[in-house]
C-alpha cells in the first residue's frame, strides 16, 4: 500500500517515537521506544498540558499584535490535506542539491527552511528556526540517512521505527491505530518516516508542507513542517530556552535527547560542530 513496498524498509535505528496530544487527560503518560544508532533506548510519549491552537484561539482574545486575527485567517485559509502515503516508483533518483551547513544533505535543508516560512505566517509567536527541525531530524534519521531522498522529499525507501509490540527490550506495546495505513504494518504501530511519527500523532498533527494536498509522513517537506507544528502546539515560544525544551521534551522525555537536538540546532547555526560532551548518550 502506498509506498509500503514489498522489499524490506529502511528501519529507523535511532528516535523516539512521539506522543498524541489533546486527545487524553492531563498528565497521562504513556512510555515507547526506538533503538539508537550503536544501541537501544527508550522514549517516553509525554502528553502535553496545552490544547491545540484552534483550542487557544476559541477562548483567546485578538492581540494586540493581531497574531489570534492572524493565525484564524492562516487557519481558514488552508485546507486540510488528506493523510496518506503516496506510492512512487523504485527508481527515482537521489536529490543532487548543494549541502548545507555541516554537511546537512540540501534536500533537507530545503525541507526545513521551507517549515521556518511557512511557520512563521501560521504561527508566529512560536519563532520557529529551520536549525532546530534539522536537530530533530539529524537525531531521529540522519536526515533520511543522509540524504537518501529524491528532488521531492520522498525518501528512496520508506522510513520505519522499529515495531512496538514489545518484543525489543525497553519497548511499550502500542496496538495499530491506523489498519497499516501508514505505517504498513497490521497488529502493532510503529514511527513512520524522517521525523519518525506515529500514525495517530501524524493523524492529529499532519500538515502539507510542500502544497500538494497530501500529508504524508514520509515526504521531508511534509514531515519538517508537521514537527514544527507540533513543537509549537500551545503557543510555545522557540526563543524561550525553558519553552524550547519543554517542546522537544515532546518528542523525547529525555535531557539526554533535548541536549543532542540543541546541540545540533546550535551547531547548524553557527558551523561549529558539536562537542562530544554536548552528545550525551539517549
Amino acid at each position: 500500500m502506498g509506498r509500503h513496498r514489498k522489499q524490506s524498509p529502511a528501519t529507523v535505528k535511532r528516535g523516539s517515537v512521539l506522543a498524541l496530544t489533546g486527545l487524553v487527560p492531563t498528565g497521562f503518560v504513556a512510555c515507547a521506544a526506538a533503538s539508537d544508532l550503536n544501541s537501544g533506548h527508550t522514549a517516553v510519549q509525554e502528553v502535553a498540558e496545552e490544547g491545540g491552537l484552534l483550542g487557544a484561539l476559541g477562548a483567546a482574545e485578538v492581540t494586540d499584535d493581531g497574531y489570534v486575527e492572524h493565525a484564524m485567517a492562516a487557519q481558514g485559509v488552508a485546507a486540510k490535506p488528506v493523510v496518506k502515503t503516496v506510492a512512487l516508483p523504485t527508481d527515482r533518483a537521489k536529490a543532487e542539491l548543494p549541502a548545507g551547513p555541516g554537511g546537512i544533505p540540501g534536500v533537507a535543508v530545503a525541507a526545513y527552511q521551507n517549515a521556518e516560512q511557512l511557520l512563521a505566517a501560521q504561527n508566529p509567536v512560536c519563532n520557529m528556526e529551520w536549525t532546530l527541525l534539522a536537530g530533530i531530524g539529524r537525531v531521529e534519521s540522519t536526515h533520511v540517512f543522509g540524504g537518501k531522498a529524491d528532488a521531492e522529499g520522498n525518501p528512496l525507501d520508506p522510513v520505519y521505527g522499529p515495531v512496538l509490540d514489545g518484543s525489543l527490550a525497553g519497548n511499550a506495546v502500542i496496538h495499530d491505530s491506523d489498519g497499516g495505513a501508514l505505517d504498513g504494518l497490521g497488529g502493532y504501530d510503529r514511527a513512520v518516516g524522517p521525523m519518525q511519527f506515529l500514525p495517530e500523532t501524524w493523524t492529529r498533527y499532519a500538515a502539507d508542507g510542500n502544497g500538494d494536498g497530501i500529508a504524508d509522513p514520509q515526504n521531508l517537506y511534509d514531515a519538517a513542517l508537521t514537527a514544527g507544528k507540533y513543537l509549537c502546539d500551545g503557543n510555545l515560544d522557540m526563543r524561550d530556552l525553558s519553552q524550547r525544551s519543554r517542546a522537544i521534551l515532546r518528542y523525547n522525555n529525555s535531557m539526554a535527547y533535548v541536549a543532542n537536538v540543541m546541540a545540533w540546532a546550535n551547531s547548524y547555526g553557527t558551523g561549529v560542530a558539536p562537542k562530544p560532551a554536548e552528545l550525551p548518550r539517549i
